[in-house]
């Protein structure tokens, strides 16, 4: 036996999406005595500007937008306790497609080997019991978080460790309630066209193939004053407007699929440590 705490590491792609996919888990985890261990993989660069400016237009500057999405991420890990921060500071790439996934030093262009091996570093070095990140279509198609996936994946290789290992996802069912109220919201709020209808159709899997049903509903307050932290990125408002109340019962379930496993706990689960305590 060892005092090593058990350790949760979540490799993520970008400021805010700690608390968006695993802020429950992350403070559940923390509160429960676990190490969190936060790996943010790119500084955040193309997110909103002030006033939303995007980039690439007038008043928005790669540099002062990382800078102040650095100071949201410690902020929201201080909400979050989660215990240590690590940032790999690699380029944000932007959407798929956008000028920014083939400039110098961006993550999508890095070599998923040279990415590996400084995460395999922090791997060995926090000796996480559990690894989470996002499946290979980095959950909706983007390139940084796709990359998240790759390196930590590679890391895995690289390493002696066996943790168990997820990827975030999202039942089919929720993202059919998200999308209600999300109109419910935005009333005016067109209808996708088929071509993206049928795109937000495959986000997420069946509900049953879904291995891991983690309840946060408990610490959705603290989820939610994380992603307040990140009010500087648009797309946030949304779940902001929303109220602790109605964001709990929408966001206070956090899913999962198991792809690695050495304890034998049975599927579906409902703890991430599951086998390990």
């Amino acid at each position: 036996m060892t005092d090593r705490p058990l350790t949760l590491m979540a490799v993520h792609a970008h400021p805010d999406d700690e608390a968006t996919g695993t802020g429950g888990v992350l403070a559940r985890y923390a509160a429960e005595g676990m190490r969190t261990v936060l790996v943010t993989c790119t500084d955040g660069a193309c997110g909103d500007g002030p006033g939303g400016v995007k980039p690439g237009e007038p008043g928005h500057d790669p540099a002062a937008v990382a800078s102040m999405r650095r100071q949201e991420l410690e902020a929201s890990c201080d909400v979050l306790k989660v215990s240590d921060l690590e940032m790999l500071d690699y380029a944000d790439s932007g959407m798929m497609g956008w000028p920014g996934n083939d400039a110098p030093g961006s993550f999508w262009r890095t070599p998923v080997q040279e990415g590996a091996a400084r995460l395999a570093e922090l791997m060995r070095h926090y000796q996480p019991d559990v690894v989470v990140t996002y499946d290979e279509n980095g959950f909706y198609g983007h390139p940084d978080h796709i990359q998240a996936h790759r390196i930590t994946m590679a890391a895995l290789e690289m390493t002696d460790l066996s943790p168990k290992v997820y990827w975030t996802t999202a039942p089919r069912s929720m993202m059919q309630r998200f999308g209600e109220v999300m109109r419910e919201f935005h009333e005016d709020m067109p209808e996708p066209d088929p071509a993206e209808a049928a795109a937000l159709a495959e986000i997420g899997l069946p509900d049953d193939q879904i291995t891991t049903w983690v309840d946060t509903t408990g610490f959705s307050g603290q989820k939610f004053d994380a992603l307040a932290a990140h009010a500087s990125q648009g797309e946030n408002i949304f779940f902001l407007k929303m109220g602790k109340e109605r964001f709990g019962e929408l966001m206070g379930i956090e899913t999962f699929v198991r792809v690695q496993d050495t304890t034998g706990a049975a599927v579906p689960e409902n703890d991430l440590f599951a086998g390990l305590r």
